[in-house]
C-alpha cells in the first residue's frame, strides 16, 4: 500500500507546487506528473470532464510519485466518496462558507466513526488500502475560502477537526468582492489583505495554506509568503501560452519571455 505523500511532505515542512488538469486529457495529466510536480488536480468543478473522464486522469498521474487530488463540483456527500473510491488522495471542496459546511466536508472524506463516508474502495483499496482508521489518516479534505463571507470566519473553518488545509480561490473571492478577477497579482489592497487574512487564520489553525497563481513567479511569491501549497496554472493556460508566445516569435513579433500561464480563476 501506499501513503499520501502530499500529506507527508506537508508533516516534514516542505512546501508543494502543482498543477490543474482542465482538459479531462490523461496524457495531459501524465506529462505535468512526470515533470516533477507534487500534485495534478483533476479539475470536476470548471474542468471539462465528469466522473468517467477523471478516473484515467487519475490512473495516468499513478504512474509517477506525484499526488493524485480532485476538486469537486460541490460540497456533496455522495459526489466526494465516489472520487475517494475512485483514487483522488485529497479533495478540494469548493464554495465552503461556514463552518458546519467544513463540517459536512469533513464527514464525507471519513469512514465513520469521524464520518460518513461510505465504504467501496473499488479503486483507491489498490493505493491507500482498505483499513478505515488507516485511510482517514491519509486522506487530505482541503476547503476552499473564496467569499469574502468565509474570509470573516475562517478563523471558524480553519479551526474545524479534520480539515487538514484551506485552499483560496482568489477569482471568486475578488468577484465576491465586487472586482473583476485578476490573473496575476491581486485585485486590489483589500484583496490581497483578505488573503492575508486566510492564511493567518492557517498558522493558527496549524493547518496547510493553498492558493491558486496565475505562474510560476506568482507562485514563487506566495510560498516566499508563507503559503505552503501553491498551484502554478492549468494545463489548458501552459498550452496556451506557449503557443501564443511561439506564435509571436513566429510572426516576428514577440520573444520567449511573454509566456505567462495566467488562469488563477480558481
Amino acid at each position: 500500500m501506499t501513503t499520501n505523500r502530499l500529506l507527508e511532505g506537508f508533516a516534514a515542512g516542505r512546501s508543494s507546487i502543482g498543477a490543474w488538469c482542465v482538459t479531462g486529457s490523461p496524457h495531459a495529466a501524465e506529462l505535468l506528473a512526470v515533470e516533477g510536480f507534487d500534485y495534478v488536480c483533476a479539475d470536476c468543478q470548471h474542468g471539462l470532464m465528469g466522473y468517467d473522464a477523471m478516473i484515467p486522469v487519475l490512473q495516468a498521474v499513478a504512474r509517477s510519485e506525484t499526488t493524485p487530488v480532485v476538486r469537486v463540483a460541490r460540497n456533496d456527500t455522495g459526489e466526494i466518496g465516489k472520487v475517494l473510491d475512485g483514487g483522488a488522495e485529497a479533495v478540494i471542496v469548493p464554495m465552503v462558507n461556514s463552518r458546519t459546511e467544513a463540517e459536512q466536508a469533513v464527514a464525507a472524506c471519513r469512514y465513520a466513526p469521524e464520518g460518513v463516508r461510505s465504504f467501496g474502495p473499488v479503486r483507491s483499496g489498490l493505493f491507500l488500502g482498505t483499513d478505515p482508521i488507516l485511510v482517514n489518516r491519509q486522506v487530505a479534505c482541503l476547503v476552499m475560502i473564496e467569499t469574502i463571507t468565509a474570509v470573516g470566519v475562517a478563523d471558524e473553518i480553519c479551526s474545524t477537526s479534520g480539515v487538514n488545509g484551506i485552499y483560496v480561490g482568489p477569482a471568486d473571492l475578488a468577484v465576491s468582492m465586487g472586482m473583476v478577477p485578476s490573473f496575476g497579482s491581486s485585485s486590489s489592497k483589500e484583496h490581497e489583505d483578505a488573503i492575508e487574512a486566510v492564511r493567518l487564520a492557517c498558522r493558527r489553525a496549524g493547518i496547510i495554506a493553498g492558493i491558486h497563481t496565475g505562474g510560476g513567479e506568482q507562485a514563487r511569491a506566495r510560498l516566499d509568503q508563507g503559503f505552503d501549497m501553491v498551484t502554478i496554472a492549468t494545463d489548458a493556460a501552459l498550452l496556451r501560452a506557449t503557443a501564443r508566445a511561439e506564435l509571436a516569435l513566429a510572426r516576428g513579433a514577440g520573444d520567449a519571455g511573454s509566456r505567462r500561464a495566467g488562469a488563477a480563476y480558481s
